[in-house]
């Protein structure tokens, strides 16, 4: 691939860059902001690791969009990050009036890119940057269940003492609080989880997945997490650079799937060159269904919001 862009160079969108420079998934990887000297300085930064980390991607730091003119892949992290005591909805309005003009300027510069939305409140800004970059549902989809999976994956492998490369697991729903796990399919190398873990143990764990961005946040104080997001963003690009066609759990756009309509959240599906190249509905348990029709409620709360303040107009 020619290029790939992330705008934002913040945490995450430093962290994304590295991992896909390392893996050599583009000719050129282009990070945008817009503080002067924030891109170019964390560009350089990480191009002056090329030969120890060999890899030859060459990294650029601009403000200008239309240095993205090509991409194939876009990444979106820019935004306001939430601060202790604060929920993801609560950065609806902010995070809202910023991923608008950064869609803008993807519409303007690179409208035949693959869009990977990163920015909280994770569905509500997929789904409003389909609306302003009037694309594919395939074509514009959002980190969600790779960076909670991962989680509740190492916290198993963890409590177990195992690898956790050996630990799967799917976990649906919104990114956090309305992460619906699918208990059924969370298995050792093959053994189901249940047959390792008590069910009060695995209630825990779920528990702490759900609060696991806050966890951090909190510990932070001034920051929010962003190796795990980076690393799970940079296994979509990757998916969607190699056309590797992987099933993973990402934030879709739904149109009667699970009988949800017009918003998004985290279900499975099928990673490739074309983005999403199949969205798997599940059977589900009433539980499960009701879990993740909470999680489309909130979506369509947040998207309401965009609504009233002409954001998705």
């Amino acid at each position: 691939m020619r290029r790939i862009s992330i705008i934002g160079a913040g945490q995450v969108g430093t962290n994304v860059a590295q991992r896909v420079a390392e893996r050599n998934l583009a000719h050129e990887v282009v990070m945008v902001d817009r503080i002067e000297g924030l891109p170019e300085g964390k560009a350089l930064d990480i191009s002056e690791s090329a030969p120890v980390a060999c890899f030859h991607t060459k990294v650029v730091g601009t403000l200008d969009y239309e240095r993205i003119s090509g991409s194939g892949i876009i990444v979106v992290t820019s935004g306001f990050p939430r601060k202790p005591g604060m929920v993801r909805s609560d950065l609806v309005e902010s995070n809202g009036k910023i991923i608008r003009e950064v869609c803008e300027k993807i519409q303007e510069h690179a409208p035949n890119a693959i869009v990977v939305m990163v920015t909280n409140p994770l569905d509500a800004m997929t789904w409003l940057a389909g609306q302003i970059l009037e694309s594919s549902r395939k074509r514009v989809f959002g980190m969600a269940g790779i960076l909670d999976s991962s989680r509740f994956r190492y916290f198993i492998a963890d409590d177990l003492k195992m690898a956790p490369k050996d630990i799967h697991t799917m976990l649906l729903g919104a990114h956090g609080d309305e992460m619906v796990p699918v208990l059924r399919y969370t298995n050792v190398a093959g053994i189901p989880l249940q047959n390792l873990m008590s069910k009060d143990k695995i209630d825990a764990l779920i528990e702490r997945t759900r609060k696991g961005g806050a966890e951090i946040v909190g510990l932070l104080k001034t920051g929010s997490a962003f190796q795990s997001p980076g690393a799970a963003i940079a296994e979509m690009v990757e998916a969607v650079a190699r056309d590797m066609r992987i099933i993973r759990t990402c934030s879709a756009h739904l149109q009667g799937e699970y009988g949800i309509e017009d918003a998004c959240i985290g279900v499975p599906v099928k990673l490739g060159k074309n983005g999403i190249h199949r969205i798997f509905e599940l059977k589900l348990t009433e539980e499960e269904m009701d879990g993740l029709q909470q999680a489309a409620d909130h979506c369509m709360s947040d998207i309401e919001t965009l609504k009233s303040l002409g954001l998705a107009e």
